[in-house]
Order: C-alpha cells, then sequence, then structure tokens
C-alpha cells in the first residue's frame, strides 16, 4: 500500500528537575548544598533514509516521544539525558506544522536531517544557586517543558521522468515493457491507484529513475478524482514523458469514469497540460516528450491526419521536445522512445531544489510563561487560580513548608507580573492564590 500524506504527533522529553539536597557524610555536619541538575530531554529528528519509498508506517504509529530526562542527584550528579528519536522518512518528505501551515523541512537527500522537536534542558539544583548572601539555597528548579507539535508529512516522489496521460493511456503497460516494475494492468480506469517506479537502463549501463504516475481528469488540479494526490510526486520530475491514447478515448464523466466517449487525441493532450498549468507554474513548464500509443492497429488511412496535428503541436509548443509513435503492448518505437528519453536527461539543465530546513523556532521554544488568572471562590472566600506553566512547573519542585523555597516561587511569580495582575484584577489581602491546586493567602507582600 502506498502512502503519501500522514499527520503524527510528536513530543520532545521534558527536561530533568534540579533537586535541593545536602551533604551528608561523617565529621561533616554542615556539608552545605548538593543537588544536582536534571538531565536534558531527549530531541525528535527526521532523518530522511533512501531505502524508504512509503508514509505507510505512520499508518500504524502516528504518536512519537522522545525519552524525558532524569532529575538530578545529591553529591551534584546530573541526572541522565534522556535519549534522542530518530524517524526514518523518505526521501522527498515535505514536513509541515498543522498549526500554521508552514514548511519546516523538504528532505531531498539521503541522511538529511531536521530537528523538530527539542529536549527540554534539565532544572538547576540547589548547588547551583549557592552564593555569598545565600549559601544554603533551600529551593532548585524545574527542568523545561517538552515541545509538543502536530506535523504534516508529505511524499513527493524523486524521479527523473515522469509519465502522465489520462486513464488507460497505457502507462504501466508502458513502464512494465521498459523497466523491470510489474504494476497491475487491466482494461478499465485507473487501475494505477498509486505511482509505480521503474529504472530504465541506458546502453552505458547505468539507467533513470520512471514514475508511472496513476491517470488524470478533468479537475484533476482541483483535487477531483485522484488529482491532488499524485500530481505532486511529478513536480520534482526532470523530464514529462506524455503518453496519449491515438485512438483518443477518456473519461466522459467524473461521477462516472468507467463510461468513455471519443474525443481527439489533440484534445486529450491540451487538458492535460491545463491540469499542469492550474497545478503549479513548475509543472506548467517542465519539458515533454510526446509518446502517441495503440498505434498497433489504428487504421493507415488515419494516421497521417494524426501525425499531422501532433508535429503541428510540437512545432508550436516550445516545451514539447520529442514526438514517438509507439505501441507499448507490442513493443514498437519502444527503443527510439528511450533513447530520445535519455538523451533529453543529459541535456535539461535540471535545478534542483535547494537542500531545505528552515531555521524552525518552535523546535526550540520551551518558553510556558504566558499566564491568565480566574476568579473563583471556596468556603474561605475568594480564590485566584492562576494559569501559568512556568509557575506550575516551580511549584512542583517547591517545598511550601520552608520559607526560603516559598520565597524564591513568590520571586518567579512577580518576575512574571501575575502580582501586578493580581492587583488590577482587584485582589485584596485575605483572598486566596491558587497555584497549581495549592492555595496560598494573599497578604501585604503579594500585593506591595
Amino acid at each position: 500500500m502506498f502512502v503519501d500524506t500522514v499527520t503524527i504527533k510528536i513530543s520532545s522529553g521534558k527536561g530533568g528537575n534540579g533537586v535541593a539536597t545536602w551533604r551528608r557524610e561523617k565529621f561533616i555536619a554542615y556539608g552545605g548544598p548538593d543537588g544536582g541538575d536534571g538531565g536534558v530531554g531527549g530531541d525528535i529528528k527526521l532523518i530522511a533514509d533512501k531505502s524508504l519509498n512509503t508514509l505507510l508506517d505512520f499508518k500504524n504509529r502516528s504518536i512519537f516521544k522522545a525519552e524525558d530526562g532524569a532529575k538530578g542527584e545529591r553529591a551534584n550528579r546530573t541526572g541522565k539525558s534522556g535519549e534522542d528519536l530518530i524517524i526514518k522518512v523518505p526521501l522527498g518528505t515535505v514536513v509541515r506544522d498543522l498549526k500554521d501551515g508552514k514548511v519546516i523541512a523538504d528532505l531531498t537527500k539521503d541522511a538529511q536531517e531536521a530537528l523538530v522537536a527539542e529536549g527540554g534542558r534539565g532544572g538547576r539544583g540547589n548547588a547551583r544557586f549557592k552564593s555569598n548572601k545565600n549559601n544554603a539555597p533551600y529551593y532548585c528548579e524545574p527542568g523545561e517543558p517538552p515541545i509538543e507539535r502536530d506535523l504534516e508529512l508529505e511524499l513527493k516522489m524523486i524521479a527523473d521522468v515522469g509519465l502522465l496521460g489520462f486513464p488507460n493511456a497505457g502507462k504501466s503497460t508502458l513502464i512494465s515493457m521498459v523497466s523491470a516494475a510489474k504494476p497491475k494492468i487491466a482494461d478499465y480506469a485507473f487501475t494505477t491507484i498509486q505511482p509505480n517506479l521503474g529504472v530504465v537502463r541506458k546502453e552505458s549501463g547505468d539507467g533513470f529513475l520512471v514514475a508511472d504516475i496513476p491517470g488524470l481528469i478533468e479537475g484533476a488540479s482541483d483535487g477531483i478524482g485522484l488529482g491532488h494526490s499524485f500530481l505532486r510526486h511529478i513536480e520534482r520530475t526532470k523530464l514529462l514523458v506524455h503518453l496519449v491514447d491515438i485512438w483518443g478515448f477518456t473519461g466522459s464523466n467524473i461521477d462516472k469514469i468507467q463510461e468513455f466517449m471519443y474525443q481527439n487525441p489533440a484534445d486529450n493532450f491540451y487538458k492535460i497540460n491545463s491540469e499542469l498549468a492550474n497545478f503549479s507554474d513548475l509543472l506548467a513548464d517542465k519539458k515533454q516528450i510526446i509518446a502517441v500509443n495503440k498505434i498497433e492497429a489504428y487504421p493507415e488511412e488515419n494516421f497521417a491526419e494524426i501525425k499531422e496535428q501532433f508535429e503541428t503541436i510540437m512545432q508550436s509548443d516550445t516545451r514539447v521536445i520529442g514526438l514517438h509513435f509507439i505501441s507499448a503492448a507490442t513493443g514498437q518505437g519502444l527503443d527510439e522512445l528511450k533513447l530520445s528519453v535519455a538523451k533529453a536527461l543529459d541535456e535539461i539543465e535540471f535545478v534542483v531544489d535547494p537542500v531545505l530546513v528552515h531555521d524552525d523556532e518552535v523546535a526550540r521554544d520551551h518558553d510556558d510563561s504566558n499566564f491568565y488568572i480566574e476568579k473563583s471562590h471556596n468556603k474561605e472566600g475568594i480564590v485566584w487560580l492562576v494559569h501559568c506553566g512556568r509557575l506550575e512547573r516551580q511549584m512542583r519542585v517547591t517545598n511550601i513548608r520552608e520559607v526560603e523555597s516559598l520565597k524564591y516561587l513568590y520571586r518567579i511569580a512577580k518576575a512574571l507580573g501575575i502580582f501586578e495582575e493580581l492587583k488590577n484584577l482587584g485582589a485584596e489581602v485575605g483572598d486566596y492564590l491558587n497555584i497549581d491546586g495549592a492555595d496560598f493567602e494573599i497578604d501585604e507582600i503579594v500585593l506591595a
């Protein structure tokens, strides 16, 4: 099964908490603080792997979590850092942040990587707060929070040549005849519902990669039929081989794609190119070789007229750099077509998109200092509920029975502007302040 678009949830590892401990050794009555720092949380990175060609694995697993850092230990020992999480993706994977649609990375080279979620730093232990003014700090820091985000992974296949045309033009038959690929072939619309890749060997011994793109219909650029699902896969190709059924058959009705009617094969060429232009300028400008297929049983008396139509197209359309009349079923004309494609690939100057990995600030943004305050009531009176990640994390490493530790918590709250906002909201002495489920009576110090 071929899968080319998935969404995943990721979370880096949170930083380990620092600890507040004290040196305890025989004959040393006052050993001083020796609490170590917390370990760093694990990062999440996406790495392109040339051995992969689908995003199918992400259908079975869509949530990824890196390892958290461990808390610090006594004797100034830093906690163990969390393991990084490496997620392998196929070459050609475009990574977007679902929140704003921004492209984070476009991974087109083997082993290219993108950091998408940085692990949180570990909090400092109380040994780090020792100073001339305070040689016995009772407080420590929590670790930084993880980075959590939703990502979209979109695969754009990387091939030298893209085969395109209406359903039943013969693309699958052609790729099976010129390469070792074995696509499903049958006489009905949309036999191919996923791209097929094949390597065509050249006389020199090397080869080029061909992508058989599922048949397009009118409206494909608007997402009708298989539309957007596969137009993306020919954006990266160097050359297009436009396969046209000489008999001119195509779907007569999008809702009833199995019904067919006769249309001029040259008209079908223009319709497909119209869909390419509507989808992107990049596709509209790509060089093409026209391969008119299924000539094996075509009436000889009508052939000259069809040939003249396509020769006129080649003369008037600068994108068309070759014209061949072939039979994919019998092999007629295929050697000449392969030579023409190989020659064109050698001559076309193709600028590959630059390796794209944006400076993704979201991947490193651990700031959770934003807050809001709600007014509530309990049996004791008015309670002001403070919602602030930074303060709540500090609360979890605070010994509220120890005065210096509590003062440190209050200093953080003041620096964040929480006390000032309480005054603006009308808080009074005797009200209660609730932080992470713990109530504190508001006094003059808070409202000073």
